[in-house]
């Protein structure tokens, strides 16, 4: 008896919180909103399945847990930690990724720029809130929408709430289609969301591949703190539009950021156990993270509005929520949102201008910050 009461004391009977159920249910919906609603299921679903494992509690010393030096997953966890995976991310998706779009139609960047205002106002609400400087630049970059970038800025401003924001970042990116919708129709007129753009023009080989290699230079002499991010970025872009690194570019695009995905998110899912993740600072970076995201989405579509008064040729301003890095979810969103006024208005390939963009801007955003806070 003796035995059997240390084992449970021990185990995961006596070690047992009401903060472990409520994130063990929070996992279970993550899984649930990946399976049956589709919400970026390659991001919820191991992200789901490392809350669970970073909630099932056990007696501290055993070398299990994700903050246990040298167990297994705080091995894993060093990539997230240290900034190594978002750069190996951002290279599969510039592998992925067609600039075309937005170099046929280069005003559309103003829109990927103008998104990012939700970081800088969530900044400002931050620091007022009683956060650092970096504690404050870490939590704005949510708006941006990029998971990725969220983790590498946080790695290097504010570690300590670096499962809060990845969660926070990923959960907003995944809602996507929840969140964006409403904000557009209730900035938006129907007549403006009827607005049909001109085709796009053909871009040549050769612009495509001057491209990543002119935007990185300067967009890194802008931003300096964004080389690893958008070097990576515009390498894996090189990579795709040269065409003599195919098997490159097919790595990079597939494997290498599967795996990639597959380790970042079980292992920031595994950092919310409980005890350090449910803390009043956490439930005000939630708060922050819709506001921001908000704000970025109203800020492209307000610009788009903008930019209509001084033009002759009209954009929809439905594709300005674009602008949010969340590729191609948004651009998807901003298809269904003007698909609905006008079945035969096809607003995607537009959209994932200021989207691709937003890539771009938010690392730039990132850059920017921790070459200021840094």
């Amino acid at each position: 008896m003796e035995i059997l009461l240390n084992f449970l004391q021990n185990g995961a009977i006596g070690n047992f919180t009401w903060g472990n159920l409520g994130m063990l249910i929070a996992g279970c919906v993550f899984i649930y909103l990946g399976v049956t609603r589709g919400y970026e299921p390659l991001l919820l679903i191991p992200i789901g399945f490392g809350i669970l494992i970073g909630n099932i509690p056990y007696q501290a010393g055993m070398d299990l847990g994700i903050y246990e030096e040298g167990s297994v997953m705080s091995i894993l966890y060093k990539g997230v930690k240290e900034g190594y995976y978002p750069p190996l991310i951002f290279l599969g998706i510039g592998a992925m990724t067609d600039f075309s779009c937005m170099l046929s139609k280069p005003r559309l960047i103003l829109l990927g720029a103008a998104a990012q205002l939700g970081i800088f106002l969530t900044f400002i609400l931050a620091s007022s809130l009683g956060f650092t400087k970096m504690e404050a630049g870490a939590i704005g970059i949510i708006g941006g929408a990029d998971g990725p970038t969220a983790i590498f800025l946080t790695s290097k401003l504010a570690p300590h709430f670096i499962g809060a924001i990845a969660i926070s970042a990923y959960s907003y990116m995944a809602l996507v289609p929840v969140i964006q919708p409403p904000i557009i129709r209730l900035l938006t007129t129907r007549k403006e969301r009827l607005i049909r753009m001109q085709p796009s023009k053909p871009v040549s080989k050769r612009l495509r591949i001057l491209f990543p290699v002119v935007a990185f230079m300067i967009t890194t002499f802008i931003a300096p703190g964004a080389i690893d991010l958008l070097g990576m970025l515009f390498f894996g872009n090189l990579l795709k539009e040269c065409g003599v690194t195919e098997r490159l570019a097919k790595t990079a695009s597939n494997a290498l950021i599967d795996i990639v995905t597959i380790i970042l998110g079980i292992t920031v899912g595994a950092s919310t156990d409980a005890t350090r993740f449910l803390t009043p600072d956490s439930v005000k970076i939630f708060s922050m993270g819709a506001l921001s995201f908000c704000f970025a989405t109203a800020g492209g579509v307000m610009f788009a509005k903008t930019m209509n008064l001084f033009s002759k040729i009209k954009i929809n301003p439905i594709i300005g929520a674009a602008g949010v890095s969340a590729v191609p979810n948004s651009a998807r969103v901003c298809q269904m949102v003007g698909a609905k006024e006008d079945p035969n208005n096809y607003l995607i390939m537009h959209a994932m201008a200021p989207n691709v963009a937003g890539v771009i801007g938010s690392a730039v955003a990132a850059g920017v910050l921790l070459a200021t806070f840094g």
